[in-house]
């Protein structure tokens, strides 16, 4: 999955009218690119989960006002299309930023040469997540090069939540790129996948992900991970972020609270991995400023999988069932070891983040 070459979101080679994706909602089953061929399938590949993962979220929208700007070559058309993609995913702080980021970008060049600019700045977006992603991976991997050395080269145990790896970004992913890297030096790591539901990104995407790239995983019910650690089969936890505030509090894929309390009562390191665009300068207190998305209830009502080589919906809940399906929880920062990032590993913590990010400190 590391593979020079693998991407996330491409410009169709023959065709730069179209933005190629992967289907995410067919993994680990089926290997589908779907085409975006209009702003407006960028925002139903964002609000369906054809994508999904902070990073790749906001780079599809910068490549969904690309395809604006393709039809209506002009800041105004571009600045429509960006209030309609604005209200897709709200919890992701990537897709606020991206967006802004191609609207000063529209705005300080003007219509003329509006396409280009847009399309050269999304591809920017894309470059740079890879380079963020590797930053994570080189800084986080030295947490992992001290439990193997504490350990005699024994195996490192990694537990994660969600997807947070190369089909969340660009490529390498944030909670995966340790993993990566530390497969790259020779260390010997295995991943305990949380299946996480309700979308079971877990079971469908990591645990895909690991398979494709060789290293030891196994798949666990979501509620396992509080029996492993108290256990000792848990070295250390890495999760992803959707939304860092500037305090260090994290949201993520509901669920993560839980794994953050268990690690916290067995005293394991719990760490996330964010690049810096997950951070949301603006915001202080994770749970009472975060925006928890609700999706539909069918998420988990029902779920898809293989029947006789057929793709297949099932129900599994009673109908009429009262479902409640908030995507992501928020885990003070209080119970966060570290925040892996691209300039390196800081306390989950204002001053901590200020000291990677100084030039941040008057926003």
């Amino acid at each position: 999955m590391t593979a020079e070459t693998f991407r996330t979101i491409w410009l169709k080679p023959d065709d730069p009218s179209i933005v190629q994706i992967i289907d995410q909602r067919l993994l680990p089953h089926e290997y589908s690119v779907h085409d975006l061929r209009t702003w407006q399938d960028a925002d139903t590949a964002i609000a369906e989960m054809y994508v999904r993962g902070a990073p790749l979220i906001g780079a599809t929208a910068a490549w969904g006002l690309y395809l604006a700007a393709l039809a209506t070559p002009t800041v105004a058309g571009v600045s429509s299309a960006a209030e309609a993609l604005l209200r897709s995913r709200p919890t992701a702080v990537n897709l606020r930023w991206a967006i802004e980021r191609i609207l000063t970008l529209a705005a300080a060049n003007g219509d003329k040469g509006l396409v280009d600019a847009i399309g050269t700045d999304a591809q920017a977006i894309c470059d740079e997540d890879i380079e963020i992603s590797r930053g994570i991976g080189r800084n986080g991997v030295r947490l992992l090069e001290e439990i193997s050395r504490s350990k005699n080269g024994g195996v490192v145990n990694v537990l994660t939540h969600c997807n947070a790896g190369s089909l969340a970004t660009i490529n390498y992913g944030t909670a995966t790129a340790p993993i990566y890297f530390a497969q790259q030096q020779g260390i010997d790591v295995h991943v305990w996948v949380d299946e996480t539901r309700p979308r079971n990104q877990g079971s469908q995407l990591t645990a895909w992900e690991l398979a494709e790239s060789g290293i030891s995983h196994t798949l666990i019910v979501d509620n396992a991970g509080g029996h492993l650690m108290q256990h000792g089969d848990v070295d250390i936890v890495i999760t992803g972020t959707d939304r860092t505030t500037r305090t260090g509090d994290v949201a993520n894929k509901i669920g993560t609270y839980l794994k953050a309390l268990a690690a916290s009562d067995n005293g394991i390191p719990f760490y996330v991995a964010l690049p810096s665009t997950t951070i949301d300068w603006r915001c202080r207190d994770g749970v009472q400023e975060i925006p928890i998305e609700e999706r539909d209830a069918e998420e988990v009502s029902h779920i898809l999988g293989m029947h006789n080589g057929q793709l297949t919906r099932v129900q599994t809940a009673m109908s009429g069932t009262p479902i409640g399906n908030p995507a992501f929880d928020v885990t003070p920062a209080r119970l966060v070891s570290g925040l892996i990032t691209e300039r390196g590993v800081c306390k989950a913590s204002e001053d901590g983040l200020l000291g990677l990010f100084p030039e941040m400190v008057d926003t």
